[in-house]
């Protein structure tokens, strides 16, 4: 049961995580590899951004490898809770919001409809300054407002 509150309890936090990493570091000093996802000025499929993905991936297969090497410790289920937050926010950054690969493009739930609206004011902005929204999952009432409001007009 431990096991399973600790992979809940990381996945939680990976939203708190993601707001600080994509705040001071994609839009700070790794602003490098991040601007082609907000300006569009990559080649080809792939984006410099997309080496997130590996930053991110290295440390959680560590803990994964590591934790098994113990019974499955608690840092196997630290890794999982990592790589479960990862895997949702492929599905809806990637598949959803940035439609990257066409599937699951429609909906009519009011919580995604509103965090693609939250991820649009993010990308509104194309410099790493005067940024906004930048956690993943958890989307601020005033983005709900706003898409009910674009919805009605």
């Amino acid at each position: 049961m431990i096991n399973v509150l600790i992979t809940i309890a990381v996945f939680i936090a990976m939203e708190g995580a993601t707001w600080i990493i994509h705040k001071y570091v994609m839009h700070g000093f790794l602003w490098f590899l991040h601007r082609d996802h907000h300006d569009h000025s990559n080649d080809g499929e792939l984006e410099k951004n997309d080496w997130f993905f590996v930053i991110f991936a290295l440390p959680t297969i560590a803990l994964m490898y590591f934790g098994s090497l113990e019974n499955f410790n608690y840092l196997f289920f630290i890794g999982l809770g990592i790589m479960l937050y990862g895997m949702a926010y492929f599905f809806v950054h990637d598949i959803f919001i940035h439609q990257r690969i066409k599937f699951f493009t429609h909906t009519k739930n009011d919580y995604f409809l509103a965090l693609r609206r939250a991820h649009k004011q993010h990308h509104k902005h194309l410099g790493k300054e005067e940024g906004e929204c930048f956690g993943f999952l958890y989307v601020p009432l005033k983005y709900f407002k706003m898409y009910f409001k674009s919805a009605k007009s």
